[in-house]
């Protein structure tokens, strides 16, 4: 049974919190070897289709690396798929982030590297590591500028400053700011508006958006190949989203 991460199914759903409040949900190598485990079962379970990541407590989503038990000379062998399992890994399904608290430096990366960041309003972030002579070397320094404006991103990475929710709306990286104490149940919100769609169609838009932003040109974008393109074609929910329609009902997606 995992110790510092829990993770639950409701249907087709998965509710993933990192749990270790008392460390405001700081993460060290066990805890992302745990989330590596509950990720790959996520990855290969046909019948989830949506997750959510959250943080144990109202305080923190998580405060990053747990550097006290770097400090202590805990073993910090991390997983191949990176901190928290999340940030080497490209994750074909969606994720959404439910920011209840404070999400910094390793903890606002975990979040950057889910699909939607759904934030309490007293949610902030950061990536403070320049203020103690590290960096944001989790995927921060890439997905934020790649999230935001770049001049942006680099008032946040220069500065280690902390942005509230709001803030982080206007700016873009937060897909919608929930009342205090209703991030979770924002995000199930919205992955309950994802399953109304085509899980394989989730798939395949997700990967055609992601691959599609490595090419320099719109027209190369457009005209590229992609696998998830095909598997889309020949999937059966391609063939029940369009008799659904044409008989006026709810499709029944099968996910394949």
């Amino acid at each position: 049974m995992p110790e510092f991460c829990s993770a639950e199914k409701d249907g087709h759903v998965l509710t993933i919190t990192i749990n270790r409040p008392d460390k405001m949900n700081a993460i060290h190598p066990p805890t992302s070897f745990e989330m590596d485990t509950i990720l790959n079962d996520y990855e290969s379970d046909p019948e989830l289709w949506v997750a959510i990541i959250t943080g144990a407590g109202d305080r923190a989503f998580s405060a990053g690396n747990d550097l006290r038990y770097q400090a202590e000379g805990g073993d910090m062998t991390w997983p191949e798929s990176g901190f928290a399992g999340i940030s080497e890994r490209v994750m074909a399904k969606p994720i959404i982030a439910a920011v209840n608290g404070l999400a910094m430096g390793g903890g606002f990366e975990v979040a950057l590297a889910c699909d939607l960041i759904v934030a309490a309003e007293n949610a902030f972030f950061a990536l403070p590591e320049p203020l103690v002579g590290l960096a944001a070397l989790g995927g921060g320094l890439h997905r934020l500028p790649r999230s935001i404006p770049v001049k942006q991103a680099m008032g946040m990475i220069l500065t280690g400053r902390r942005v509230m929710a709001q803030e982080g709306y206007a700016l873009g990286f937060v897909t919608e700011v929930a009342p205090e104490g209703g991030a979770l149940d924002k995000a199930r919100e919205w992955a309950e508006l994802m399953m109304k769609c085509s899980p394989v169609s989730i798939r395949t838009s997700k990967d055609v958006v992601r691959r599609g932003l490595e090419h320099g040109s719109m027209s190369e974008a457009m005209h590229a190949d992609y696998d998830s393109v095909t598997t889309l074609r020949n999937s059966l929910d391609f063939i029940e989203g369009p008799k659904a329609f044409a008989e006026k009902r709810a499709p029944d997606w099968k996910g394949r």
